[in-house]
């Protein structure tokens, strides 16, 4: 496996990796999420023929309790609005997001971290779709060194929330960094991620225009091969425009644990938790 392992060193002014079970006022972990520092990767690089698994993350600096509070939107904009607001662009209605009483705002408090540097360590691996097209794992791992190197990203980096960017940068051996003193704590449940690792590992994307003119085509001569009698009504069914099946968003937590400032988050490793079905993985 340390063959196709990744490094990368990441820092920030300011984290909030927010706690779900409090709903109102955001709070932070003490230290960054396994589905955070994925983020993070897939920021810098991702593709659908692959996927990540975070190995371990590594505490450089913990980084100091603040508290402080700040405006958030209430109101969500919904496809609906928003196809409503295209047909009629009268009923247009904006989010008031500044001060005064007929806005849309409302002044939370937010206990995050200050000043926090973490090292986080991935595993690279080929999803089934990426098996199937003949892909080869080398090349992605080439592909995520080089812009690493270089800082290049799809969009920045964040340390849990939008407003915390993050800066990164590529590391050939974590283990010469030294990391912060802390010995072995006890952190509970932490939220794992959102998306099933395993079914990631299926693989999804859109198809393109010129892929769907060529299903369309396949679809059309199949029609035909049927008879007469059986193509009004009994095609083959509709044209799918996505390849891979949709994963269901879902909030999976597991026991974190540090030790020598170091938390292992490997599904392999560790036990992955799904509070509605109660299935331990």
């Amino acid at each position: 496996m340390s063959e196709n392992l990744v490094s990368i060193r990441v820092w920030g002014d300011f984290a909030c990796f927010t706690r779900p079970e409090i709903k109102v006022e955001r709070v932070s972990y003490p230290l960054m999420t396994p589905s955070a520092a994925r983020g993070v990767l897939e920021a810098i690089f991702w593709e659908p023929q692959m996927l990540y698994l975070i190995d371990c993350i590594r505490v450089v600096r913990r980084g100091r309790w603040v508290s402080f509070r700040r405006n958030e939107v209430k109101s969500v904009v919904n496809t609906d609005k928003a196809r409503k607001w295209m047909t009629s662009p009268d009923t247009f209605e904006p989010i008031q997001a500044g001060a005064g009483e007929d806005t849309d705002c409302a002044q939370r408090n937010m206990l995050a971290l200050e000043d926090v540097e973490y090292v986080i360590r991935a595993e690279v691996r080929l999803s089934e779709l990426g098996r199937r097209t003949g892909q080869v794992l080398p090349k992605y791992l080439d592909e995520f060194e080089r812009r690493a190197k270089q800082g290049k990203c799809f969009h920045r980096p964040v340390l849990g929330v939008r407003e915390f960017a993050a800066s990164f940068e590529w590391i050939d051996d974590a283990t010469r960094i030294r990391l912060v003193e802390w010995p072995k704590e006890e952190l509970g449940l932490m939220l794992y991620d959102v998306f099933d690792p395993c079914q990631r590992a299926q693989g999804f994307r859109w198809l393109s225009d010129q892929e769907m003119e060529r299903s369309q085509a396949a679809h059309a001569a199949n029609t035909e091969r049927l008879p007469k009698g059986r193509r009004r009504g009994g095609s083959p069914g509709p044209i799918p425009r996505h390849e891979g099946r949709p994963v269901k968003a879902q909030a999976a937590f597991f026991h974190a644990r540090i030790k020598d400032a170091h938390m292992d988050c490997h599904p392999d490793r560790v036990q992955i938790i799904w509070p509605k079905s109660r299935e331990v993985f």
